[in-house]
């Protein structure tokens, strides 16, 4: 590479790693919990990885699920116009603003965040075009189609769950892991798998790998059965 194309690229800023979490974790006397899902995204690599995977364009408002201590949020940030983060956790989402705040000051007012569940929320400060959330696996399905239900302004996304979770989502009749979830995200969505996730890059190490998902709306299958009646 030549000494004036690097020049022209525009510099990597940092994003949170594993001492910053952990250390994020320790002022706040937060300990990941099961019941939450929590997993901690610790490596720059990953997050980088995960936003360019999601095709986020620099004018969408991009809506994600579950930021806890803004690993991806800051990722988020860089990509898109604005971001509103939904994180059930009153803890996390009170100290979310002072995070964008230190570590990207000139892009902290585009973050909007929303305390509450996911699975319960009607109306947003802003409207998303564009869905990211690292989900716990037992609710992954209900959230994504809840959200694409309420929010028809969402176009696409990118979902992670278990890396078996996401076979199953993105699955095509016929397939041997094709079934119910696969069947349900049909209704709004064409799925694909977007990749895998390893387990070192978490914090804690969940036990499995996880799944990258990603989608694309379409518009809702041409049947005289309701959602309900289609998705067993």
């Amino acid at each position: 590479m030549t000494e004036s194309a690097s020049a022209s690229r525009p510099p990597v800023k940092p994003l949170l790693g594993a001492t910053d979490i952990r250390a994020l974790a320790e002022e706040l006397g937060v300990r990941p919990t099961k019941t939450l899902g929590q997993n901690f995204v610790i490596d720059g690599n990953t997050i980088r990885r995960i936003v360019a995977a999601a095709g986020i364009g620099p004018d969408e408002t991009v809506l994600e699920v579950g930021p806890g201590l803004g690993s991806l949020t800051l990722g988020l940030l860089d990509a898109a116009k604005s971001v509103v983060a939904v994180e059930i956790d009153p803890v996390l989402a009170e100290r979310l603003p002072a995070t964008a705040a230190s570590w990207r000051p000139e892009q902290a007012e585009r973050l909007h965040v929303v305390l509450g569940d996911a699975m319960r929320i009607t109306e947003l400060p802003v409207e998303p075009t564009a869905l990211v959330a690292n989900l716990p696996y037992n609710v992954a399905v209900p959230v994504v189609l809840h959200l694409l239900e309420r929010f028809p302004s969402l176009q696409h996304g990118l979902v992670m769950v278990q890396d078996e979770v996401a076979d199953r989502l993105a699955a095509v009749p016929g397939s041997k892991v094709y079934g119910v979830p696969s069947v349900k995200a049909a209704w709004y969505t064409t799925m694909r798998k977007a990749g895998v996730i390893g387990m070192n890059v978490f914090w804690p190490a969940p036990k499995i790998a996880s799944g990258l998902v990603g989608f694309t709306r379409h518009e809702p299958l041409e049947t005289t059965a309701t959602r309900k009646k289609f998705s067993p």
